[in-house]
């Protein structure tokens, strides 16, 4: 049996349906420590709003990690700066959740944490703080000093990472060259094999026009950027193939001979991966030196404090964060 590992969890905006999420993940026995990073004050409220029990365990992290019983819960505190409502944002507790991120990228880092599960976070609300956050994603590449990261979203039988992420449609094809495109191939492999336990990744790479690009007459980035890149790694012993036109790569028989497909651009892949399995998906960042996963969806402010929030995404980026940590 392989040792226990411990899972950070920061439950995100406190407002939103974070805590709700992670005090629900309690209520069952997992095969790790999990540690949220929250204020044990706001968890207790919230538990009494959703008629929820919880006994709370200072974590103590000088000690053997251990795994919790249904209805106990590891917290290592960090204080709220004001009250929460639910569904009440308060820009003066974006500092607290910031000090959740900065303790998780602190103990991934120093290896305390195995791996780290973020829920939402409310941007908008940070950013009128007066703090310059445009995400998850960049806050932990920053602090680790990681300057490549790949965006992948999965659930048990399809995964999807990207070449480009959140940028305008008509930035799209400027922001694609070779060495970009290389060092995504390159981080996606190295992944799968450390996180996934795949020898040699099958990895299926899409085309950026319709019809991949039908021989550059409807449109050059294929002939020029994408399959010399492709045909590169094939050369070097990769299982990577391509260019694939978007529209049929998602086929179910052909994603079987797949294990991740890299998509160009953020709504050439994802409207499938969610349409596949919203709810159920997991962001994976690949590229950090340590394990992040993420749910698929945001903060649900009308949400909270109401019972009525799914789980489901934060017990699968829990069980995936659980399961790369093993296989790491």
């Amino acid at each position: 049996m392989s040792e226990i590992k411990r899972i950070a969890i920061t439950p995100g905006e406190p407002a939103g349906i974070g805590p709700d999420l992670v005090l629900t993940l309690a209520q069952q026995k997992h095969q790790a420590q999990i540690i949220a990073l929250a204020d044990p004050v706001l968890l207790a409220e919230r538990a009494d709003l959703l008629g929820l029990s919880i006994k709370m365990i200072e974590v103590d992290l000088s000690a053997p990690p251990k795994i919790a019983e249904s209805g106990e819960l590891y917290v290592m505190p960090h204080h709220l700066k004001v009250p929460v409502k639910a569904g009440q944002l308060d820009k003066l507790n974006s500092r607290y959740v910031l000090e959740t991120l900065q303790t998780a990228l602190e103990g991934c880092l120093s290896h305390e944490f195995d791996a780290v599960v973020t829920a939402p976070v409310h941007k908008g609300i940070i950013n009128d703080a007066g703090a310059a956050f445009t995400g998850h994603t960049e806050f932990f590449a920053d602090g680790a000093g990681v300057k490549k990261v790949v965006m992948m979203l999965a659930t048990e039988s399809l995964k999807v990472a990207l070449a480009t992420t959140h940028l305008p449609l008509r930035e799209v094809a400027d922001a694609i060259n070779r060495d970009e495109l290389s060092q995504v191939i390159e981080i996606i492999n190295q992944s799968m094999r450390q996180h996934f336990g795949l020898v040699n990744p099958r990895i299926a790479v899409c085309g950026l026009n319709p019809h991949a690009g039908e021989d550059g007459h409807l449109g050059r980035e294929e002939v020029d950027i994408i399959q010399p890149v492709i045909d590169a790694y094939i050369k070097a012993g990769y299982a990577v193939s391509g260019a694939w036109p978007a529209d049929t790569i998602f086929n179910q028989d052909k994603l079987l001979n797949y294990d991740v497909v890299l998509a160009m651009f953020h709504d050439q892949g994802l409207p499938v991966l969610k349409h596949h399995g919203f709810g159920k998906a997991v962001n994976v960042t690949l590229g950090l030196p340590f394990i992040r996963t993420s749910v698929d969806h945001g903060t649900a402010l009308d949400l909270a404090a109401s019972g009525q929030a799914n789980p489901s995404s934060l017990y699968a980026a829990l069980s995936m964060a659980i399961a790369m940590a093993n296989t790491h």
